[in-house]
């Protein structure tokens, strides 16, 4: 099943991380550490292979998609060999990146994103394509009466306000051009009444938001363990360090109350409570594409004893982005490709803030997507929504 993969966001870090692992992948370079479609409990023959993944994209940067490798690999995010060896197939997705559409109505720029949406999948032969938002995240979106209904948002994307935000305009493309949406920022997206209505009309699946790579991940283990002990959580607080684009975006207070709104949500619905404390996201330039978080938990056990704990994590966010961008693009297309439309609520395992999850815990949500596989794998009526 050959797939498109647009990036919204397609010269950023964790766009190109994922473009060179994808094409790394493909040539034999490296293995699919981090890539869960890999696992024995997903693989199967209802995804596209990695071979069959084309890449496209739009973003406002013009730094040439070698250039942006030849960076990360000297900030030690990526292997210089790769970088070195894929030349030809770098300069080949270049290729396919265009300026995102500027000037005019939100209507003419929907309709250029359209435009190019369609060329892409016309030139490549293309069965689909997954729209995949990477972009940088967004303050929340500005209340607009054209957000409750598809009527009133396509009059209102003719004038000239900003109706919607870069994510949720990307979304309305999206939709409109027949491909499947994910997003992995914890922007607005297709989160509006009036483009889920329109991804209803078109029997569009998509997913999100906002990728859980890091300490996030850690707290959906960690969380629905004290709940299952029956230990009293009083207080869980964070702080985050990062440096690169993402955390120059979040040093901007908007963007920052976004994020960590995303990043408290599994305490509140996993504890049926929301302990004392909060995150802290703070920007150090120094750290690079790197990040480090440190939480301390402070809990009572059996008799009111008090007790801690604390933990540490250092990681690379795009490494460990990269690989999630890549099972959510191939699992979208299959569930496209199976007749799914509206929230894909089973891809949980992959978000902060998942559409419609009845659960945080990242183990009942390993049994969703487990579960989801294998009805895509099985093929037939077996793989229709349930």
């Amino acid at each position: 099943m050959r797939t498109g993969v647009w990036l919204v966001g397609a010269r950023g870090s964790v766009a190109t991380t994922s473009i060179v692992g994808a094409l790394a992948l493909r040539s034999g370079l490296t293995g699919p550490t981090g890539c869960v479609t890999e696992l024995p409990d997903l693989r199967g023959p209802a995804l596209p292979a990695f071979t069959d993944l084309v890449f496209g994209g739009h973003d406002v940067a013009t730094t040439p998609l070698a250039k942006r490798a030849e960076a990360l690999a000297a900030a030690g995010v990526l292997p210089a060999r790769l970088v070195a060896a894929l030349t030809d197939e770098l300069a080949a997705v270049e290729r396919e990146l265009r300026p995102a559409p500027a000037g005019g109505t939100q209507a003419d720029r929907a309709a250029a994103t359209v435009r190019d949406l369609a060329d892409f999948r016309r030139r490549h032969r293309l069965d689909r394509v997954v729209v995949v938002n990477v972009s940088a995240t967004e303050a929340a979106a500005r209340p607009h009466p054209g957000h409750a209904d598809p009527d009133a948002l396509r009059a209102a994307l003719a004038g000239g306000d900003e109706v919607l935000p870069l994510s949720s305009l990307y979304a309305y493309a999206a939709v409109r051009a027949g491909c499947p949406y994910v997003d992995f920022t914890p922007s607005t997206g297709l989160r509006l009444p009036a483009l889920t209505a329109l991804a209803a009309e078109g029997a569009i699946p998509y997913a999100g938001h906002d990728g859980k790579t890091g300490e996030t991940l850690v707290k959906s283990v960690l969380a629905p363990m004290f709940a299952m002990r029956h230990l009293a959580v009083r207080s869980w607080s964070g702080i985050n360090l990062l440096g690169g684009g993402d955390g120059a975006t979040l040093a901007d207070p908007a963007a920052n109350a976004a994020k960590t709104e995303s990043k408290q949500r599994v305490l509140g619905e996993t504890l049926g409570h929301l302990p004392q404390g909060g995150t802290r996201i703070e920007y150090v330039e120094a750290l690079g594409d790197f990040k480090t978080a440190w939480d301390l938990i402070t809990f009572d056990g059996f008799l009111g004893t008090g007790m801690r704990m604390e933990f540490t994590w250092h990681g690379c966010d795009s490494a460990l982005a990269a690989p999630l961008v890549l099972d959510l693009a191939r699992l979208t297309a299959a569930a496209h490709a199976a007749g799914h439309a509206g929230p894909l609520t089973d891809l949980a395992f992959f978000f902060k803030d998942p559409l419609g999850a009845p659960t945080h815990s990242l183990a009942d949500q390993w049994t969703r997507l487990c579960g989801l596989a294998r009805r895509l794998h099985a093929g037939g009526a077996d793989a229709a929504p349930r």
